[in-house]
């Protein structure tokens, strides 16, 4: 374990290596002048030159790249074209909010996705089946943004159940807090739960139909505790890859829903750098989004060990 860790920690250099070359590489290559955004289009020629050199943009590509991995490896994400502030602060700013945006649309998603998983896999072509595929279907199929907004016109304007957008930090409001939460989490947990609950009841399905499942019943076990402590945590392990895949997704900001309900995590932001050419700033979502990935990945893997015995990480098979 230890061993197919370190090896895992080392493969990681090379990846975040390759991300910052080509991500450093496509938003040089972006059409506008950060100079010229942060002082206008009536600015002089002289000024506008003084800012370019002062922000580095004066250099060749490769030199502003080596410069910038320089100080990534300091801890040095840069600073904000915007509004100057160092990057990083701004990410460990915005963090906690993508980062309370995805559990709960996490939760949201496996509180509807794991129980109606497992039901229509036991009630297999019955109508309990047909109705929870076809509410999956249509999780998948809803746009995200069509579906928040219809939740802000029915929740909030038509019938004010709900605030329609922002965000407060628990900590100074905990109640308002959760309601500015709700619709975000739904619009997130619903497309999420959708996706794992078909994969769920195919996984269900196969492991139901295995030789130990039909142990476990001829040796009297109820059919609760074969489902729930047999054959569910079988079925999981494909279920937990694609719920680490869309962990490091929403870690990496939900671009479209942060935007709708004005919720100030790293999607919002993500959008915000865009607009006004910040590229120390796209470049540092980037590479946090990246970094989220690999870390999200590593510790999918290792998980597999605790569901499945049987699997031994880093043993090399004959």
């Amino acid at each position: 374990m230890s061993r197919y860790l370190v090896r895992r920690l080392l493969l990681t250099l090379p990846v975040l290596f390759f991300v910052s070359l080509i991500v450093f590489s496509l938003i040089a290559l972006i059409p506008g002048d950060p100079a010229r955004i942060m002082l206008g289009e009536e600015v002089s020629k002289t000024a506008l030159e003084a800012l370019r050199k002062d922000l580095g943009l004066d250099r060749p590509l490769v030199i502003r790249y080596l410069i910038w991995v320089t100080h990534l490896l300091r801890g040095d994400l840069g600073r904000s074209v915007r509004d100057g502030r160092p990057v990083l602060d701004t990410l460990l700013l915005k963090l906690p909010v993508t980062v309370e945006l995805a559990v709960v649309s996490l939760v949201v998603a496996w509180a509807i996705a794991i129980p109606a998983g497992v039901v229509a896999a036991y009630k297999q072509r019955t109508p309990v089946d047909y109705a929870a595929t076809a509410v999956a279907l249509a999780g998948v199929s809803i746009p995200n943004f069509w579906l928040g907004i219809m939740l802000i016109y029915l929740l909030a304007v038509n019938r004010h159940l709900l605030p329609p957008s922002g965000y407060v930090e628990p900590w100074i409001d905990l109640t308002r807090n959760v309601r500015l939460m709700v619709m975000p989490a739904i619009v997130l947990g619903t497309a999420l739960a959708a996706l794992v609950m078909r994969l769920l009841r195919s996984s269900m399905l196969e492991v139901l139909g295995s030789d130990f499942i039909r142990t476990a019943r001829a040796k009297g076990l109820t059919d609760t505790v074969v489902v729930t402590r047999h054959a569910l945590k079988n079925a999981m392990i494909p279920v937990i890859t694609v719920m680490g895949l869309q962990l490091s997704g929403l870690l990496g900001g939900a671009v479209i829903t942060e935007t709708i309900f004005s919720v100030p995590g790293l999607g919002r932001l993500t959008v915000d750098s865009i607009l006004t050419r910040d590229f120390p700033m796209i470049q540092g979502v980037v590479l946090f989004a990246a970094l989220a990935v690999v870390a999200t990945n590593l510790t999918v893997d290792l998980t597999y060990a605790v569901l499945d015995p049987r699997i031994r990480l880093g043993a090399r098979t004959e």
